[in-house]
């Protein structure tokens, strides 16, 4: 496991290497442990805005002993799954904007809540609400512990979440709705409470994409 120690020494020798300033954005477990929602985490989530700084920064990291790996151990066959990287028991994912069903989208970018400079490497920290989403479109473990910290720990605005879910429709990403209905429940099974209207304006919005495709055909 990582903990917030590790994460920040990674992150100085990383940018210690790095040939050009670089900015990325800290999503999942990584997020959270700046925010002070998680003491360690698995691995460690970046979103890079174009391939050249990803290729750049994971060409950092293997000079300092860090090795590829397949991200079909992990993801399957998954659309826009993570370069992976690996050392020891620790891994890096390093996403583009598209998050398997989820865009980092402009807004996101918008909302960040801190910023951690470490020579070259400028990371920047993912809004909680931004998170959320996130855990509800990658489905790996331990995604729904931690929403249901996310959300006990901070004032959600539903709206954003509502908001953002419209923003990822008009983007492409069809899928984000129902992935977030079904997530939300899975959180209520485990005892989180979601407003019902917010449950009922997701599942409207499920079902006008739902609608769209029937008339397609």
């Amino acid at each position: 496991m990582i903990n917030i120690q590790d994460q920040e020494k990674l992150f100085s020798d990383a940018g210690k290497f790095l040939k050009k300033k670089i900015v990325c954005y800290a999503i999942g477990g990584t997020a959270m442990m700046y925010l002070g929602l998680k003491e360690n985490t698995k691995d460690i989530d970046l979103v890079f805005l174009n391939k050249e700084d990803r290729k750049i920064f994971k060409e950092a990291l293997l000079k300092i002993g860090y090795k590829e790996m397949e991200s079909r151990i992990i993801y399957g066959a998954r659309e826009n799954s993570p370069q992976m990287l690996y050392l020891a028991d620790w891994r890096l994912d390093l996403f583009l904007p598209e998050v398997i069903d989820f865009i980092f989208s402009v807004d996101a970018q918008k909302r960040i809540v801190e910023t951690h400079v470490y020579d070259n490497l400028t990371i920047k920290i993912a809004d909680p609400h931004d998170i959320l989403l996130m855990k509800s479109a990658t489905e790996r473990e331990k995604d729904i512990d931690d929403a249901k910290a996310i959300i006990d720990n901070n004032k959600i605005n539903w709206n954003i979440i509502v908001q953002e879910v419209k923003n990822q429709q008009n983007l492409g990403k069809q899928r984000t709705g129902l992935d977030l209905g079904v997530f939300l429940e899975n959180l209520e099974a485990k005892g989180v409470k979601i407003p019902k209207k917010i449950k009922d304006d997701i599942w409207d919005i499920v079902k006008v994409v739902a609608e769209s495709k029937i008339k397609k055909k």
